[in-house]
């Protein structure tokens, strides 16, 4: 089990790499910048965003490792093509800050998710309902541009993140020990905790993080 958790959390680290490498290249380059940003480039990167996570959570199963890793890598690309208006936004020292907040209450929950006895599996449902509301609000929230909405939103996004993450951790040893490939498991798990963790750094950016306007 030590081994399978070992590579889940290598493989979560080479996407959280990728993706902030991609992200402050991209925010160091001005015609990168104006080319992903300024015209309909940035809706082609977010409708294939969405795509590849959609494809990748319902295929991941099916596909061979060495595919699944691929897809993930890739994944995490696209990802950071958008996730450069992080470092665009706000000054390095401050996401520096947030990395290190939210890497500390990742591995706070993620050792709650992994020791704790009670099954979790039973949270998982109102978690993903409550995410699909969060979603709803932050769409509606584009439309009334209510700061303290806004505010709401994260902190209530937040929790759920927090509980995703002891939730996924769970989930990981328990299908360690279900006869399934430990190479697949680890980069399924690996793929939920990056999205875990990605959401808890930017909620927590925007409640703490420090604009460079």
């Amino acid at each position: 089990m030590n081994q399978l958790l070992s590579k889940t959390f290598l493989w979560m680290f080479a996407g959280l790499l990728v993706t902030f490498l991609t992200g402050y290249i991209v925010s160091i380059n001005e015609n990168m910048v104006l080319s992903i940003f300024g015209g309909p480039i940035f809706w082609l990167v977010i409708i294939l965003e969405f795509a590849l996570v959609i494809y990748f959570s319902a295929r991941v199963h099916k596909m061979k490792p060495i595919t699944a890793k691929i897809c993930f890598l890739l994944y995490s690309f696209v990802s950071g093509l958008t996730f450069s208006s992080v470092f665009i936004g706000f000054e390095i020292g401050s996401v520096m800050y947030v990395f290190l907040i939210a890497a500390v209450t990742f591995a706070i929950f993620g050792a709650i998710g992994y020791f704790v006895n009670v099954d979790l599996n039973r949270i998982g449902t109102y978690l993903i309902m409550a995410l699909f509301a969060i979603i709803i609000c932050c769409f509606v929230n584009l439309f009334l541009a209510n700061s303290t909405f806004d505010l709401i939103i994260s902190i209530i996004a937040l929790l759920i993140f927090f509980g995703f993450t002891a939730y996924d951790i769970q989930k990981v040893k328990i299908l360690g020990n279900s006869g399934i490939d430990h190479d697949v498991v680890a980069i399924t798990g690996a793929f939920q905790l990056y999205l875990d963790f990605i959401n808890i750094f930017l909620h927590l950016l925007s409640i703490i993080g420090n604009s460079k306007d």
